[in-house]
């Protein structure tokens, strides 16, 4: 009998926060024309959000990583323009540096009035963003023991990805915010371990039997098997603010899945530790991104970031090689030298107060950094 590979194709999810291009802050009512003005342009990969001052996009199913990042130019590209029509641009950041949750209104949609409706104050600060990447994998059974191993990795890739420093014009100290307000969800964080796709489905029917939830997609973890389609879909990423350091951790991540399945083939796997210990890398990922590094558990102790990464690139160079996406996951350590969007959105605030700027000019630059960079590498 002839194996079948998974085709490990590609889709990413971004969503954007609108800002005013004159006051800095987000669009609170952007005008009822700039969603189907934006629709006319590329159809159903665009959407409404939430909250009405943002704005989602996802790319096609993609073969490779070369035509994710094709389609995720021409979609940000296309975003920029029509908003720019209006005095509005989108920023690629999970938290807005300033703006407050409390003046932002929800689309008036019923699955969003009624999010809002059952989680009340949970669900109405959620002005955060994120990156979602789908890796197709078709198999059920492979994508719950690829969740079970990758779950592991969430961490690395949320310290590459961090965007959101700032909360209410203030200086979090945590390099991403975002997942302290999004965990204040049920069912949020990392997921669950499993021994088969059946026993997934098991507890999953245990709620929905319990009008609890309606279906899988309310099941709202780090990883998760999507409820959609027949891809594996890891949601602990920050958006990233260059597009650059999207593909790149979007390589990062199908070439991951790639090596666990090709140990797979070998009769070996992953060792899968306890989420106790994963959650405390998630913790340090969340509080320093990649500046004070993460614990190896197999050596007990915590190692520097770049020093994991230069482990992990070794593993995944012969599925780079066989994805061909080598250059992308390669750039992985521009992220370490340049930074995330968190380190340049402190930069340029810590830069605005010494020039002699106020608090809150100081945080109207970050968010012109962040218009910028959202532009950048398209």
């Amino acid at each position: 009998m002839t194996r079948k590979d998974p085709p490990f194709t590609i889709g990413v999810e971004e969503e954007y926060l609108l800002v005013d291009k004159e006051t800095r802050g987000l669009v609170v009512d952007p005008p009822q024309s700039l969603l189907s003005e934006c629709e006319e342009e590329l159809g159903g990969q665009v959407t409404n959000e939430l909250l009405r001052s943002q704005i989602e996009v996802g790319t096609k199913v993609c073969g490779n990583v070369q035509e994710a990042r094709e389609d995720l130019s021409r979609l940000r590209k296309s975003v920029i323009e029509v908003t720019g029509r209006h005095g509005i641009a989108p920023i690629a950041a999970s938290t807005h540096p300033f703006s407050l949750w409390s003046e932002q209104k929800h689309t008036p949609k019923d699955r969003y009035e009624s999010l809002t409706a059952e989680m009340q104050a949970a669900a109405r600060r959620l002005v955060i963003c994120g990156m979602h990447v789908h890796v197709g994998i078709e198999d059920d059974s492979l994508r719950i023991d690829l969740m079970n191993q990758v779950a592991y990795f969430l961490p690395h890739l949320l310290a590459l990805s961090c965007s959101s420093p700032f909360w209410r014009g203030f200086d979090t100290g945590l390099r991403s915010y975002r997942l302290t307000v999004f965990d204040a969800l049920p069912r949020t964080g990392l997921p669950e371990t499993f021994q088969s796709y059946a026993e997934y489905e098991r507890h999953v029917d245990i709620l929905i039997n319990a009008g609890v939830i309606q279906d899988s997609t309310k099941i709202w973890w780090d990883l998760r098997p999507s409820g959609k389609f027949p891809t594996l879909e890891t949601r602990i990423m920050d958006v990233c603010t260059r597009m650059d350091d999207a593909i790149a951790l979007a390589a990062l991540l199908v070439c991951l899945m790639r090596m666990l399945y090709r140990l797979r083939l070998n009769n070996q796997r992953w060792r899968t530790y306890s989420r106790m210990l994963v959650r405390e890398n998630r913790w340090r990922a969340m509080r320093y991104s990649f500046d004070e590094g993460l614990i190896d558990f197999a050596k007990g102790k915590i190692v520097p970031f770049d020093q994991l990464i230069d482990e992990i690139l070794e593993l995944t160079y012969e599925d780079a090689r066989a994805l061909g996406c080598e250059k992308e996951v390669a750039s992985v350590r521009e992220i370490l030298s340049r930074g995330t969007s968190a380190h340049r959105q402190l930069k340029a605030h810590e830069l605005s107060i010494a020039a002699g700027n106020s608090q809150e000019d100081a945080l109207k630059a970050v968010v012109d950094t962040l218009v910028s960079d959202t532009a950048e590498d398209l």
